[in-house]
This record gives structure tokens, sequence and C-alpha cells, in this order.
């Protein structure tokens, strides 16, 4: 009987330690995020988005992925989109007011409201192909002088609005001809 019992103690403890090691290896898989900003206006600090590619899809150019952005008003209109090269282990910092959302299809800059990210392999925000590897925070302005700062959420991407994003980018590209605009990585403003 203690033999038996001695066996099944050894199986348990491999099975935690085989459990362990397969924890270890699997990672966040989320292809879609999203934050808000808000108070992006004269006289308010700069609200910013951050975003690292970790790598794990390879190295070189090979490894880059793009943060595809959405920059929605608060009235769920898009304003402008675009894609921004991150090399893996880099860092990409875009600056909400002078980056996001400094050409709007309006013409009127929005003092508040949503951004959308797509982690995609391809450079066409209006045609993003999602793929895994980035990571994000974003800088939230409070007030003039209280800024928070907080991961990007992570969101379910369907198809619907996967299409959805790419023909709103579309349309946005045919009639502003304006996209937000990319800081290179090392560039920080």
């Amino acid at each position: 009987m203690k033999r038996v019992g001695l066996v099944l103690f050894m199986m348990a403890i491999a099975l935690m330690l085989s459990g362990n090691a397969l924890a270890q290896n699997v990672g966040d898989n989320s292809v879609f995020f999203v934050t808000y900003y808000a108070n992006n206006a004269s006289g308010y600090p700069d609200a910013v988005v951050r975003l690292i590619n970790d790598g794990d899809q390879g190295t070189g150019a090979a490894g880059d992925l793009w943060a595809a952005f959405y920059v929605f008003d608060d009235s769920q209109e898009l304003t402008e989109c675009c894609a921004c090269v991150v090399t893996p282990d880099g860092l990409l910092s875009e600056d909400v007011k002078t980056e996001l959302t400094a050409n709007p299809l309006t013409g009127k800059i929005p003092t508040r409201g949503v951004i959308k990210v797509v982690s995609s392999s391809s450079g066409d925000p209006t045609n993003p192909k999602p793929l895994t590897g980035l990571r994000g925070t974003a800088s939230h302005i409070q007030g003039k002088t209280y800024v928070t700062e907080t991961a990007l959420s992570d969101a379910n991407l369907g198809s619907a609005e996967q299409t959805l994003l790419g023909q709103l980018c579309y349309f946005d590209g045919l009639l502003s001809g304006l996209p937000c605009s990319c800081t290179p990585e090392d560039h920080d403003f």
C-alpha cells in the first residue's frame, strides 16, 4: 500500500511540474486593445500610448509588428487611423495630442474619445492582419496636473469589427488623406 501511495505521490509531482512548465510557455494571445483619452486640449498635459513588441514573432524585419491605430471621438466617429511599426523588443511611444489626433477628418480636434489598437503583421491599417505580440499602456489626463497610466484593455476582435475598422480607415484616407503620424522608435517626442 505504501508503494502505491509513493507512486501516486510521484505522479502528482510530475503532473504539477509539467503543468508549471506548460504554464510558463503560454503567453497572452491578445491582438486587439482599447483605451480612452480625455482632456485632449490646450493647457493640459499630453497623453501617451506606449507599445512594445514582445519579440515572440522573431527578430529583425521578420519579427516587426504594426500597431494599427483607430482613433474615435466621443460621438463614436473615426477621426484618424494609421499603422506604426514596432520592431522586436522595441518601444513605440505615440503622443495623443500631436500624433494620434492632430489631423482629424472633421478638422476639429477631439477632446475625448476611444483609441483601438490591432497588433498586426501588416503596415496597412485598412487591412490589418492580426498577429499576437504587442503589449501596451496609455496615460490618462485626469486634470491639469493629474495623470494616470494603465495597461491597454484586451478586447475581442471579431471579423465584423476588423472589417469595419479597415473600411472606416479606407474612407478616412479618401476623405482626408491625412492619417495620424508615427514617431519612429528611439525618437520619442
